[in-house]
Order: structure tokens, then sequence, then C-alpha cells
């Protein structure tokens, strides 16, 4: 994406704040042979060396900074939820080319975000634009929450840390089960992931969810997903035509007698969500109300 297991105390980039989550448990030190062995547990082979490793390390906090000045020009202030959880997931573990099987760790932290290509036509969203969704998506550790378009797992793994519980579906099988496999070497217990068309929501989630978040275009608003929607609950789904400019982020809230609001946010570019979503019309009536 482009704009135009007990418990875990995570700490903000700025060291001002804690994010104290109710159900991870604490994660051993990030190292090189830390790195190795979840890549390897993962399926995912690489070779990095010690110098790698600390080259990549030594360009976090420029990114931690940058997401830290970006969210508080755009929001007027940087939620220290999401600053503590792009700390603690090592966006390094993310970067990987499925289909020629390639990791690709040096990538991370670039100085000018932008997505990366995962395969099979499927990105990693530039971080900028993962941090902004992420602090508008305004996640609570009670919260449960469903994304749409599981892609590297970065988005999922965030949640995770923020949220009581996170899950994730993915359209493109085999990447969606490549990548349902790199959680449990972090220890990342509160993640459950599917292979499966996301314009159906996860029904068989009891109770629903108190945030949803789509990271593909759709051209519209699948009404399934307002079904699974809590009352108080919001959703954020990027809208527009496949492969075109002129989408736009929109922000839907649920009141508590079930009605949909929506509200649009900022221009943004996904690859497009696929599936039933290309080959069904929009509802005569949607489940959209403009605020």
């Amino acid at each position: 994406m482009t704009f135009a297991p007990t418990r875990r105390t995570l700490l903000a980039a700025s060291g001002a704040a804690l994010l104290a989550s109710p159900s991870r448990a604490d994660t051993p030190a990030w190292t090189r042979a830390a790195y190795m062995e979840a890549m390897a547990k993962s399926g995912r082979p690489v070779d990095l060396s010690e110098a790698q490793f600390q080259a990549i390390q030594k360009r976090k906090p420029a990114a931690m900074k940058l997401i830290e000045s970006y969210l508080t020009s755009h929001l007027g202030s940087a939620d220290p939820a999401v600053l503590a959880a792009f700390q603690a997931v090592p966006r390094e573990y993310y970067h990987y080319q499925y289909d020629n099987k390639r990791a690709t760790p040096g990538d991370a932290y670039e100085e000018n975000p932008k997505p990366w290509a995962l395969g099979y036509g499927s990105a990693l969203s530039d971080y900028l634009g993962q941090a902004y969704m992420t602090q508008v998506l305004a996640p609570k550790p009670e919260h449960v929450t469903l994304e749409i378009g599981t892609g590297s797992g970065f988005q999922s793994s965030l949640l995770s840390r923020m949220v009581k519980t996170s899950y994730s579906i993915e359209i493109i099988e085999p990447l969606g089960r490549a990548v349902g496999k790199i959680y449990e070497p972090l220890g990342y217990d509160n993640v459950h992931t599917r292979v499966g068309d996301g314009y159906f929501g996860w029904p068989e989630v009891e109770g629903g969810f108190d945030r949803i978040i789509i990271t593909c275009a759709a051209q519209y608003a699948p009404p399934e997903l307002f079904k699974q929607l809590k009352p108080g609950g919001k959703a954020l789904i990027p809208i527009g035509q496949p492969f075109k400019r002129g989408q736009f982020l929109y922000v839907y809230t649920k009141d508590e007698d079930g009605k949909i609001h929506s509200k649009k946010d900022v221009g943004v570019f996904f690859i497009p969500m696929t599936g039933k979503m290309m080959k069904t019309a929009a509802p005569t009536t949607t489940a959209a109300a403009s605020e």
C-alpha cells in the first residue's frame, strides 16, 4: 500500500509509554541467532551474516522516528501503542519472496518507504501506510480483529501485539499456507490464519469482530463483513478500481443500533481484492451511510 504466550509488555519507541497486553508471552532478545532459528522453523531458508544483521538493526531507529513523525504530522500525535507494536515486531522477518523462496531482510527499514514484492502478485505494504491505518483502526487490548489479505503477515502480527486475538484471511493459497507458518516461531500464539475468500469474512468466530481491516482494494464494501462487525466496531476498507489511482480509504463505524456510518479518508493504492468481489456487482443498497 502507498499513500497520496501469557503477558507481554512492549516498550514504546519514544520510551515514554508502555503497552501491557493480556495474552502474550515475553519474547527473547532479537539476535541473528534468533532470526535464523525463526526463519528455519518457518521453512524459509536464509543466509545472513552477523554484520548484515547488525546493519539492518542500525536502520530501525531512523524508521521508528520516521513513523512517529509521520503519525504526528497526519494524525496530530503518534499513538504509543502503535509505536510499541512496530518496535516489537521485527520487520526484516517478513521480507521474503515466496514464489522464488528468497529472503530479502536487507530491504527492511528503508529510508524511503515503499511496497515490496512477496510473489504471487502480493506485496508487503510500506510501513508508513501500515502505521497510519493501524492508528486509525485504534485496536485495543480487549479487541478481536480480522484482516482481509494476510500478505506477508506483518499487519496481523502487528495487531497481535496490540489485541486479544488477531484473525487473518489470505485468498492466494500458496502464499497463505506459507505465511501461516511464520507466527509460531516468534511465539505469536494469538494469531489465526486461513486460506479463503475474505469477501465472506470469518463467520465461525463467535461474537464477531471489534475491528476489521482490509489490506487490498475492494470495489465496494462487502456486506458480510458488516454483519460480523460488533456494535461500536470499526472497519477500514480501501475502495476503488483495480490497478488504478483514485482509490480511497473508507472508515466505517457501526453504532449500537447496528447502523453503519462511513467516512472518506486518504487516497491509497492497493492490489485488488479478488474472488467473489471481482465476480459480483455491488449490492443495490449498501450498508454504508455517509457521515
